[in-house]
C-alpha cells in the first residue's frame, strides 16, 4: 500500500485528492432506472440463489428477486459465498448494473436487510490499487474530523459572496461526503472556480512582471504617413484588421515591450497587417524584421512587402539560406548602416554575423514553427524590442487565454470583402471517380489542384491511401493531360523548395503531398483541395489544408473523399461542409477531441486541472480571468492583509520574487 504512489504525501494532498465520480447509492425503482445505468434497488428474494461453476474458478450466482411489480433476474459473477448469506423470502438490496430490456440486474454488492446508507452519494477515486477504496474514504474522513478546522480559506471574501461560493472547508467536506447532489455540484463549481482564479492570477502577474521588467522602446511612429499608407492600400482594410492595427500600435507607442498574439483565419490579411506595423517602426526610425519558417514563404512575403512599400521609400531585403557570398555580405553591411529598413527571412535571420543596426520590432510568422530559443536570439538583436507573434492557426478563445495567458491577444475574424468562400463537399469513396472527373474540368480552365494524402507509403496496419500510389494512379489517370508532383515529408529541404516552386509557377497541374504543404504558401491559380481519408484528420488541420486554395479571384474546391466509421467522424465532416470560419471550427475540434489533442500532442503549455474543463466550463475561466486582472491591477492587492495568502502563492510558483512583496 503506497500513497505516495497516488500523490498523496500530506494531509493536505489527502484533503485534495479530488474523486473521479460518485456513485449515486439511492435506492431506485426498476421502472425509473436508465438502461445501463449503476442502480441499487431493493427487493425480496424469490427464488433459491443457485451456483453455476464453468472455466477455471469461474461461477455464476443467480436468483429472482420482486421489487414492487417487476421480478427480476439477478446475476453475480464469481462471488460464489454470497450464497450463504441469503435466501428466499430475505429483504436485500443490490447494486449493480441495470439492463432494462431483459429486467436484469448483474450484481457487484448484495446488502442483506432493510436499506440503510448514511449518504446518497458516494466518492469513487482514481487510486491504481495503491489502497483499497473504504479505507481511502475512512482515511478521508479521518482528516476532515481532526484537521478540517485548520482549513483556511484562500479566495478573497467579497468573490465568494459575489459568486454565492462555498467556503473552502464547507467545500472539502461536501466533495467527499455530499449529503445531496445539488451540495455535490457547488462543492465543484467551488473549485473550478479556484484552479482557473489561481491559474489565472499567475499568468495575470507574469504578465505584469514581464512588462514592468521589459523596458520597453517608445516607438513615436508617423501617423499622417501611416494614414497615408493604408489609403494607397488596394484594398479597405476590414474592421478585424483596423482593430488589430490599432492595438499593435497602441503597444508600440507605450514605454512597454509588446508581447502580442496576433491570430488570423487563413486568408483573413495577416500580412498586411503585419507590414503596417513594420512601416510604423520605420517611420519610428527603427529596423523591423519579419521570420518565417521557409524559403518559399520568406520569398512571398519579401515581394508582397516590397509591392506595398517600395513607392514609399522603405527598403525591404530578403535574407534566407541561398543567399551566399558578395551578396550575402553587402546585404549584411547595409543591414548594419540602417540602409536596410526590413529584412524579411527564415532562420537565417538569427545568425551570429546579422546584426541590425536599430531593431525595433520583430514578427514571428507561424510561431509554434520556431523554438523558444531562437525567438529569443532573434529579441536579442535588438534593446528590448516589441514583439508580434502571428499564427493561421485559429486557436479557441479558451485555449488562447490559457495557453497564451500571459500574452496579449488581437483576433482577425473577418475575412476581406470580395473573397469567395470555398466550396466545400464530403464524398465516399465510390464517388472517387466523380471527383476526379470535376477535377479535370477544374485544370481544363488552366486551374491547378492539390490531392493531400495521410502517409507516405503503404502500411499493413494502416488500408488508408497513401501519396506513392496516389501519384502513380493519377498518372495514369491523367496520364498525357496533365503533370503530376509529388511532394512528402522524406524529401530534402532543397528537394520540397524544387518540387512547391515547380508548382508555383504552374509547371506541375496537380500537386500530391502528404500534410507537408506549408501554411500560408500561395498559389492563386490552384482551385481545388482534394483531402483522401479526410477522417483521418484533426477539423483544424482539414481547415489549414483548405486554406490552401481560395487565394484568387476563381471559385475554389475542397473535396472530402471518407468513409468515417465513428460519430466523431461524421461529425468533422458535417462540419467542415458548414462552415468556413476557422474560429467555429476550432471550438467544435476542441469540444470533439479536448484541449489535450488540440495541438496534436500534449501541449506543455497546457495546465493540469484536477476538476476544471476548460471547454464545459469556460464561462468559468472567462470570470476567472477578468477577476484575476483586476486584482493584480489593484494597488490595494499588493498591500492588504486579506490577499498575503494569495500573494505568498504567487511567490511559491515562481512569479514573483520576495522582493516583489516587500
Amino acid at each position: 500500500m503506497s500513497l505516495a504512489s497516488i500523490g498523496v504525501l500530506t494531509v493536505g494532498d489527502l484533503m485534495e485528492f479530488v474523486p473521479a465520480r460518485y456513485d449515486d447509492t439511492r435506492l431506485k425503482s426498476p421502472s425509473d432506472a436508465a438502461h445501463d445505468e449503476k442502480v441499487t434497488i431493493e427487493g425480496t428474494i424469490q427464488t433459491e440463489p443457485s451456483v453455476m461453476y464453468y472455466g477455471k474458478k469461474k461461477s455464476r450466482l443467480t436468483f429472482k428477486m420482486l421489487s414492487g411489480s417487476h421480478v427480476i433476474n439477478v446475476t453475480f459473477f464469481n462471488q460464489p459465498y454470497l450464497k450463504k448469506k441469503a435466501g428466499i423470502g430475505d429483504t436485500v438490496t443490490v447494486t449493480g448494473k441495470w439492463d432494462r430490456h431483459r429486467l436484469a440486474l448483474s450484481g457487484q454488492v448484495l446488502e442483506v436487510g432493510q436499506y440503510k446508507r448514511e449518504t446518497d452519494f458516494e466518492a469513487v477515486y482514481l487510486l491504481r490499487n495503491a489502497i483499497p477504496l473504504k479505507l481511502f474514504r475512512k482515511l478521508v474522513l479521518q482528516a476532515i474530523e481532526l484537521y478540517g478546522l485548520y482549513i483556511e480559506e484562500t479566495l478573497p471574501a467579497d468573490l465568494l459572496q459575489k459568486y454565492r461560493l462555498m467556503e473552502r472547508k464547507e467545500a472539502i467536506r461536501a466533495l467527499h461526503f455530499p449529503e445531496s447532489q445539488e451540495e455535490m455540484k457547488q462543492a465543484r463549481r467551488r473549485f473550478v472556480y479556484e484552479e482557473f482564479f489561481y491559474f489565472q492570477l499567475k499568468m495575470q502577474a507574469l504578465r505584469k512582471v514581464i512588462r514592468e521588467q521589459s523596458g520597453g522602446i517608445v516607438q513615436k511612429y508617423d501617423l499622417a504617413k501611416l494614414k497615408k499608407l493604408i489609403d494607397s492600400l488596394p484594398f479597405e482594410l476590414t474592421n478585424a484588421q483596423k482593430k488589430a492595427v490599432n492595438e499593435i500600435c497602441a503597444d508600440m507607442k507605450s514605454p512597454y515591450r509588446m508581447n502580442r498574439l496576433l491570430q488570423g483565419d487563413v486568408g483573413s490579411g495577416k500580412t498586411a497587417v503585419a507590414t503596417l506595423a513594420l512601416y510604423a517602426s520605420v517611420t519610428a526610425g527603427y529596423q523591423g524584421a519579419l521570420m518565417v519558417p521557409t524559403e518559399i514563404l520568406a520569398e512571398q512575403h519579401a515581394k508582397s512587402l516590397h509591392d506595398m512599400l517600395e513607392s514609399f521609400g522603405i527598403h525591404t531585403a530578403l535574407l534566407t539560406g541561398t543567399v551566399k557570398g558578395k551578396k550575402r555580405r553587402a546585404l549584411l553591411e547595409a543591414l548594419a548602416s540602417g540602409e536596410i529598413d526590413i529584412l524579411i527571412g527564415t532562420h537565417a535571420l538569427i545568425q551570429d554575423d546579422v546584426l541590425f543596426h536599430n531593431l525595433g520590432l520583430v514578427i514571428t510568422d507561424e510561431q509554434h514553427r520556431f523554438g523558444v530559443n531562437q525567438r529569443r536570439v532573434l529579441r536579442a538583436k535588438g534593446k528590448n524590442p516589441d514583439v508580434l507573434f502571428m499564427t493561421a492557426t485559429p486557436i479557441p478563445r479558451t485555449l488562447a487565454i490559457t495557453v497564451f495567458g500571459e500574452m496579449d491577444v488581437s483576433i482577425i475574424n473577418e475575412m476581406p470583402a470580395g473573397r469567395k468562400a470555398i466550396e466545400t463537399y464530403w464524398a465516399k469513396e465510390e464517388m472517387l471517380g466523380r471527383v476526379l472527373d470535376f477535377t479535370e474540368k477544374e485544370l481544363s480552365k488552366g486551374r491547378q489542384a492539390y490531392v493531400i494524402c495521410p502517409l507516405i507509403e503503404e502500411s499493413e496496419k494502416l488500408d488508408f491511401q497513401n501519396a506513392l500510389d496516389v501519384h502513380a494512379q493519377l498518372s495514369s489517370y491523367y496520364d498525357g493531360k496533365f503533370t503530376v508532383g509529388l511532394m512528402h515529408g522524406r524529401l530534402s529541404g532543397d528537394e520540397k523548395e524544387a518540387v512547391m516552386k515547380s508548382f508555383s509557377a504552374n509547371e506541375l497541374n496537380i500537386l500530391v503531398s502528404t500534410t507537408v504543404v506549408e501554411v500560408g504558401v500561395n498559389v492563386p491559380n490552384a482551385t481545388v483541395m482534394i483531402i483522401y481519408d479526410a477522417e483521418r484528420f484533426g477539423l483544424s488541420q482539414l481547415h489549414q489544408l483548405r486554406g490552401r486554395v481560395g487565394r484568387g479571384s476563381e471559385q475554389s474546391y475542397c473535396m472530402l473523399i471518407a468513409d468515417p466509421k465513428s460519430e466523431t467522424g461524421k461529425e468533422r465532416m458535417t462540419a467542415m461542409t458548414e462552415t468556413n470560419d476557422g474560429f467555429v471550427l476550432s471550438e467544435k475540434d476542441l469540444e470533439l477531441r479536448g484541449p489535450g489533442d488540440f495541438f496534436g500532442r500534449k501541449q506543455s503549455g497546457l495546465p493540469e486541472f484536477k476538476m476544471a474543463d476548460m471547454v464545459h466550463d469556460y464561462r468559468a475561466l472567462e470570470t476567472a480571468r477578468e477577476d484575476a486582472k483586476t486584482f493584480i491591477g489593484s494597488p490595494s492587492f499588493w498591500t492588504g492583509d486579506e490577499y498575503h495568502l494569495l500573494r505568498a502563492m504567487l511567490t511559491e510558483s515562481g512569479v514573483l520574487s520576495d522582493e516583489k512583496l516587500d
